[in-house]
Parts: structure tokens; sequence; C-alpha cells
């Protein structure tokens, strides 16, 4: 055999293996992308009738009435099974779900929405910002999102099953089902339509205020400083800093369970003696609002010194 043959030979080998090697990594990712590597986390009530169904990072609740029960966040595409679970754990029933809010559209935490509205039959509230969002299945982001990550978009790698969005609301909006009413606050910045939810709890003979607060990150890639891709970015977070340290908080949750500290707090709950306390956290909620801002302020900073 000549010999450029037999090099030939040796070469298609380990470019066989690499090649095998590179399609099954590609898979594992599109698997991890597909649930974030999201695992299952034990369910829990929070207090009153506010309750854990989410993920171990990206979050999910759940409020029960007598008259249906409201979800807050799909997680990821493949979040909703570990969504479910958690739902039947606690002893409701999905189908008793009438309304889905969101927070925002992104791919972690609206990704799950569609496969939650078909097994719930609920109807599925968003603000007009991110609405069209939804619906695209995460196409139509007029947030100004830096070009990579619309590249994964257009390419299908960062879409989602889109969703039917049934209503759209403004901020200050009340959403009500039978006597629990949500107020929606458009906190922008992260997104343009990120929405806060405020709403009251009940713990024996105490009303809790609740707050379900959007994340104050600036995502990969954006500017804060001319020329801005998102226009109107800097106030738009300006606005979300005032509106937040503005709400009445006594528990703050927020879209990833890390930022408000789930885990710990979980585990607290074994030790308080009102398994609620460890989520009364005015301190810790006004702490999230500053460090926030201070990031938001280093960046500019940093970002106007460039140009």
């Amino acid at each position: 055999m000549p010999r450029h043959f037999r090099k030939r030979r040796w070469l298609v080998i380990p470019l066989a293996l690499a090649a095998g090697l590179f399609v099954f990594l590609f898979m594992k990712w599109l698997e991890a992308g597909n649930n974030g590597g999201q695992k299952p986390a034990e369910p829990f009530r929070i207090a009153g009738n506010l309750y854990y169904v989410g993920a171990n990072d990206v979050t999910s609740f759940l409020i029960t009435t007598p008259q249906g029960h409201i979800l807050i966040d799909g997680g990821y595409p493949g979040t909703p099974p570990l969504i479910l679970a958690s739902i039947a754990k606690l002893g409701f029933n999905i189908r008793d779900v009438k309304v889905i809010l969101n927070s925002e559209p992104h791919f972690d935490h609206a990704g799950g929405l569609a496969e939650l509205q078909k097994a719930s039959g609920a109807e599925l509230w968003a603000s007009e910002a991110s609405a069209d969002v939804i619906g695209s299945g995460g196409a139509h982001d007029s947030s100004g999102t830096f070009l990579p990550y619309k590249i994964l978009v257009w390419i299908g790698i960062l879409r989602y099953p889109a969703a039917r969005v049934d209503h759209r609301f403004r901020d200050g909006a009340t959403i009500r089902l039978g006597t629990t009413a949500l107020t929606a606050h458009i906190t922008g910045g992260h997104t343009r339509g990120c929405t806060t939810w405020s709403f009251p709890v009940r713990d024996g003979d105490r009303e809790l205020q609740v707050v379900t607060a959007c994340s104050l990150t600036l995502l990969p890639g954006m500017s804060l400083a001319e020329p801005e891709r998102y226009p109107g970015i800097r106030a738009d977070f300006e606005h979300t800093f005032r509106v937040l340290r503005s709400l009445p908080a006594d528990i703050f949750v927020t879209a990833h369970a890390r930022e408000f500290g789930r885990y710990r707090k979980f585990l607290a709950r074994d030790k308080a003696k009102n398994p609620v306390d460890p989520f009364i956290d005015r301190e810790g909620y006004l702490r999230y609002i500053d460090d926030g801002e201070a990031r938001f302020r280093k960046l500019l900073a940093e970002q106007q010194q460039r140009r």
C-alpha cells in the first residue's frame, strides 16, 4: 500500500474519533441547554398560600386559592416535568391552575410556559413588551439583545416553544383570581417588559407583603453608554431601582433561587420557631437592590470611560 494512503488511513481514525466526540458533546450541550442543567428541588410552602415549585435555580411559584391557582414562570423548555412533579407532590392538581404569569421572556423563564399552559389549560398573562417575544418562542426580542444571542435564537438553539398569550397588561395592572390580587410593576432594564409582582399573603394573624423582584443584571454584550442597543435602558434601570425601593416587602423572591437564598432559607425553616420567619427578609431585599444598583453604576462608569 502506498505510504500516503497509509498516512491518510491513520489520519481518518483520530478525525473520526474527534468528530464523534464533537457530536456527543454537542448533543449533551443541547440537552443541558434544554433544561439549563436544572435539577429537582424539594417543593415547600414559603408562607400562607405561596409555595416554591421551581427547580434548583430557575424558580416557579404557586399561589393557591379556592377559585384555582396562579403559577409564576415556567423555567427552561425542559423544566416543566420538575414543576409538574413539585405541584403534585404538594397535593395540588395542575388542572386547577387557572392563571400563568411571566416575569421575563428569556429562554430560562419562559421556555416552559407553552407546556405548562397545555397541561393546565390556564390563561397566560404577559406584559406588553414581553408578549410578542413569548408568542414567537423568543424570536421577537426587542430588548436590543446583542448579536451572538440573536444568532443563537435565529438558528434555534435559544428558541423555545411559543406560548399563546391570552392577556397583555401594562404597568400597574391588577390580576385577580377570587380574592387574591397581584399587582404588576414593569421594572425594565434586564428586559424591556420585565415584571415585578407584589401581593399579600397571610401567615396566621399577620399579613405579609411579597415581592417577586425582576433581575437587576445587565445582559452580556449590552451597553449602558451611547449608542445603546436598547434605547432608554439607563432610564429603565433607574426607574426599576426607585420602584423596587418603594414597594413594601416582607418576603422577596427572584427568578433565580440563589439570588434570594432559597436553599439557605429552606434549611433554616427546620430550626425556626415559625418556618415562615427565615423568609421575612426586608434587609436582604434592600441589599439585593443596592447590589444591583452598585453593579449598574460601576458598569456605566466603565463603559462611558471607554467611549
